[in-house]
């Protein structure tokens, strides 16, 4: 990725190193990025074999956030199941999502920079095994404790896996490959999205909740066996100390914090256990910060924050998540609660949605990169999921769906691909390439905070506009919800805007 920061691309300004520049070196950097070897014999033989190896290095990466997006999404679609077999209370059916949720959002950053320090192609192989093994766990659980059990390990095993992933396709495509990379990256996404929208309700309808665990498996392991072979260790850090004071605070100041989120929409902002856990979180991270100023070898170096490009990417990554995520919890509440649809019939409505996500990051998403770069390309997707959010706010239920929420829906799929990952390309092209897990787990680590935060806000506030509905939102309720989205999709265009005048 960029060895030298000076040194940009015709592609949005994306670093590269300088192999191209010392004759002959850019084979050697595709074909030692996915640990091919190159050949004695001249580039014309070894160009095509290093391309090969390469795109299939990128299919198994891709592969690992599908998997991450697909469990989390089937997982939801099976709760009700989940929850009347094991006879789970309404607390113990939210800690099957939640301890997911606080084991993966907590332990991104400390898994990114471990991935730069001890090796990528490791922390990859050693996520999946994890995430193999707690999906197990979870598949063959017959009462509350092992199946949260296993949801935690999920959650450690993703951790690792999906910023060894995108640093490794960092680093693995430079320049002019990295949006066409990078692309097929937020395709999985969505992919994983739908996929377990639509495959979740017919696998529990015919086989029990226990089979929507059990289809990752196969692909996991087949992640582990190839790794081995299409993927290279790369380059990683000297042995040295490992930060455990800087990482168990900032461990616990993520989680802490995503703890407190979560619990708004129940408890209130006011209420003693979502202020504890707000408290915790801020005390936590000043201690953090404290411990890297001391740490010889800190986990995260805080003078790569001197950089403005890095510090206000990882803000427009927080608040550009709450404004995405928040988006897909909304529409389906309003689907379900407004619009009165079965969960069922809510779920193929949100269909549209993933299918336009996918289109726009294979043929849209990808030209308006090479065109405009990374910087302006999650400006105008921010502007476009903001138009979204105006519109379902603004709707009228006599529309129907097809006027009402379908262009809506639209225009926030459109948002998102556009925004999702330039926002993390941005926040990758400031860091040097050492620290390429580090840029992945923070771009994650924000993203999670951000939804986190937002969908409870978000939701707070509908409940609050709305009046009290026995914990549902009125549709004042969700105008006012979709309304703040917007305002903080435009804010969050404005701050990243800065980041484009940074750039020219």
């Amino acid at each position: 990725m960029i060895a030298t920061l000076d040194t940009r691309t015709a592609t949005g300004d994306i670093p590269t190193t300088r192999a191209g520049e010392e004759g002959g070196a850019t084979t050697a950097m595709a074909a030692g990025a996915v640990g091919v070897a190159p050949r004695s014999g001249g580039t014309g033989s070894t160009e095509p074999f290093a391309r090969r190896r390469q795109w299939v290095a990128l299919g198994l990466l891709v592969s690992a956030q599908f998997v991450v997006m697909l469990d989390t999404s089937i997982v939801n679609v099976a709760l009700p199941s989940i929850q009347a077999d094991l006879r789970l209370s309404p607390t113990g059916t939210t800690w099957v999502v939640n301890a997911y949720v606080l084991a993966f959002g907590g332990l991104l950053l400390l898994s990114g920079r471990a991935a730069d320090l001890f090796g990528r192609r490791r922390m990859f192989v050693a996520g999946s095994v994890l995430f193999t093994a707690g999906t197990l766990l979870a598949a063959f659980s017959a009462n509350q404790g092992p199946l949260v059990a296993g949801r935690i390990v999920q959650g450690i095993g993703a951790a690792a896996l999906s910023p060894a992933a995108m640093s490794l396709l960092l680093v693995t495509f430079p320049g002019q490959q990295r949006a066409k990379a990078m692309s097929i990256w937020g395709v999985a996404s969505a992919l994983g999205g739908a996929t377990g929208v639509m495959v979740g309700g017919l696998l529990v309808g015919s086989f029990g909740w226990s089979s929507v665990f059990f289809v990752t498996v196969p692909i996991s392991v087949a992640a582990v066996v190839l790794a081995r072979t299409v993927l290279a260790e790369g380059a990683h850090g000297a042995r040295r100390r490992f930060d455990w004071h800087g990482s168990a605070t900032i461990t616990g100041a993520v989680t802490a914090l995503v703890h407190g989120a979560m619990g708004i929409p129940d408890h209130g902002w006011t209420s003693p256990a979502v202020l504890a856990s707000l408290a915790a979180s801020v005390a936590l991270l000043v201690v953090f910060v404290i411990v890297e100023r001391r740490t010889a070898e800190p986990l995260v170096p805080l003078d790569l924050f001197r950089s403005r490009i890095l510090s206000t990417g990882v803000a427009v990554a927080v608040l550009g998540g709450a404004a995405r995520a928040s988006a897909f919890v909304l529409v389906a509440l309003y689907l379900q609660q407004a619009f009165a649809m079965a969960p069922r019939q809510a779920g193929l409505a949100m269909v549209p949605t993933s299918l336009t996500g996918i289109a726009v990051s294979l043929t849209l998403l990808p030209r308006i990169v090479r065109t405009l770069g990374p910087q302006h390309t999650l400006v105008i997707g921010l502007v476009v999921l903001a138009g979204g959010h105006l519109w379902l706010a603004n709707a009228s239920l006599e529309g129907g769906y097809l006027i009402s929420v379908l262009p809506g829906l639209l225009l926030i799929a459109t948002g998102v691909a556009l925004s999702f990952t330039p926002t993390t390309m941005v926040i990758a092209s400031s860091v040097p390439e050492t620290h390429a897990g580090l840029a992945s787990g923070l771009a994650g680590s924000a993203t999670q905070v951000g939804a986190a935060l937002g969908t409870a806000a978000f939701t707070a506030i509908g409940l609050s506009a709305g009046g009290p509905h026995g914990g549902t939102l009125a549709s004042a309720g969700f105008s006012a919800a979709f309304t703040a989205a917007a305002v903080v999709a435009l804010t969050t265009a404005v701050l990243g805007s800065t980041i484009a005048r940074a750039r020219h």
